[in-house]
């Protein structure tokens, strides 16, 4: 091969790596241009959401497991007084009943004793009453004197008032003809345990209670505190409850009670959390996870947490200017708490960041 053809070979490589990195080049600038006008469509502008950056002051929150309680004052225990045969129950376990509903019966061989005190006190009244009428009319016509009079009228007291004394008793104790003993509900609520069934036969020296009836517009959440925390967690701090059933609802209620001791099984403090029980969604020993929040005066730059993006081992937001500048902008997390991310830097107060939509934004000006 002559000389000119050993050039022309040289050459030809050279001009075709020239045009392949020029073509590369100008295919990174187009590249880059395209990032650099960005510019949202008409229909993405009205998809996303922003959030301003603002000063929040810093809240700090401690979760804790626990169950939802009835406040012991407001939890009836009900007792039969009289033992017998059980002739019928009318409330079963989970119903709601009003004050004064009747709940079972009981036929007794005890009431029909009081039946005959009854009956007795009124025949003494009768007697007592025939006696003082016969004693007033003697010593109208002076066939007696006055002490017959008074000592008639202190036995027709005396028996009007043991006739009370029963009746009150009989009243009291929902006592009916027929030797029929009434269990009635003392308070409304819930009946929330049951321990009576039709013909069941009732020791009259029986201690157990018969029904549990609760009262349930108000609960309590009772949170098993870790000794750590005992020292952070105060009366009055806000507190959300969720529970397995309603894992989309969230109760918000007080810290209202601390316990003062430890409890030695689970090796916690209690903490009660009053709650508005609304439509009686609470249950008794429903298991709750719940949610202490405590708001410091210390200020600091706050956005929502779903404005937030994890990515490669970073944190990242868009923020948002206008539809054609958009930018990516790496942060540093300093505390989340619920929907709310406390930012350590590379955010300024006032600026504007994306809350919806800003995954899809984030890859086309990252990929």
């Amino acid at each position: 091969m002559n000389t000119f053809h050993r050039i022309i070979v040289r050459i030809i490589p050279l001009a075709s790596l020239a045009v392949f990195l020029l073509t590369n080049c100008t295919g990174k600038s187009h590249d880059h241009e395209a990032q650099e006008h960005f510019v949202l469509t008409d229909t993405m502008l009205q998809t996303i959401d922003t959030a301003a950056v603002k000063n929040d002051s810093l809240r700090s929150e401690f979760k804790f497991y626990g169950k939802i309680t009835v406040d012991n004052n407001k939890l009836i225990e009900v007792f039969p007084i009289v033992g017998g045969s059980v002739q019928r129950v009318y409330a079963a376990l989970g119903d709601y009943v009003k004050k004064g509903q009747l709940l079972a019966t009981i036929r007794s061989t005890e009431v029909a004793g009081f039946e005959k005190e009854l009956k007795d006190a009124q025949n003494d009244v009768v007697v007592a009453s025939n006696n003082l009428r016969v004693a007033q009319e003697l010593f109208a016509g002076k066939l007696s004197s006055e002490k017959d009079v008074l000592e008639a009228k202190s036995q027709c007291e005396k028996a009007e008032s043991q006739l009370t004394r029963v009746k009150e008793t009989y009243n009291i104790y929902n006592m009916k003809p027929g030797a029929i003993y009434q269990i009635v509900a003392p308070i409304s609520g819930f009946v929330i345990e049951k321990k009576i069934n039709q013909d069941m036969q009732l020791r009259s020296d029986r201690s157990d209670n018969v029904f549990d009836i609760a009262e349930i517009s108000e609960v309590s959440a009772i949170a098993n505190v870790n000794e750590s925390d005992i020292s952070e967690i105060g009366l009055g701090m806000n507190a959300f409850v969720s529970t397995l059933s309603y894992p989309d609802k969230v109760f918000q209620g007080k810290v209202d009670k601390i316990y003062t001791i430890i409890d030695p099984t689970t090796k916690a403090m209690k903490v009660g959390i009053k709650l508005k029980n609304i439509d009686f969604l609470l249950k008794p020993e429903m298991r709750a996870t719940i949610r202490i929040t405590h708001t410091d005066p210390t200020q600091m730059l706050a956005i929502p947490s779903g404005a937030i993006i994890f990515d490669k081992s970073k944190y990242f937001v868009m923020v948002f200017k206008d539809r054609e500048h958009i930018e990516t902008r790496q942060i540093e997390i300093f505390r989340q708490v619920g929907e709310t991310s406390y930012i350590r830097g590379g955010l300024q107060a006032g600026e504007q960041v994306i809350t919806k939509g800003q995954l899809l934004i984030y890859d086309a000006l990252n990929d």
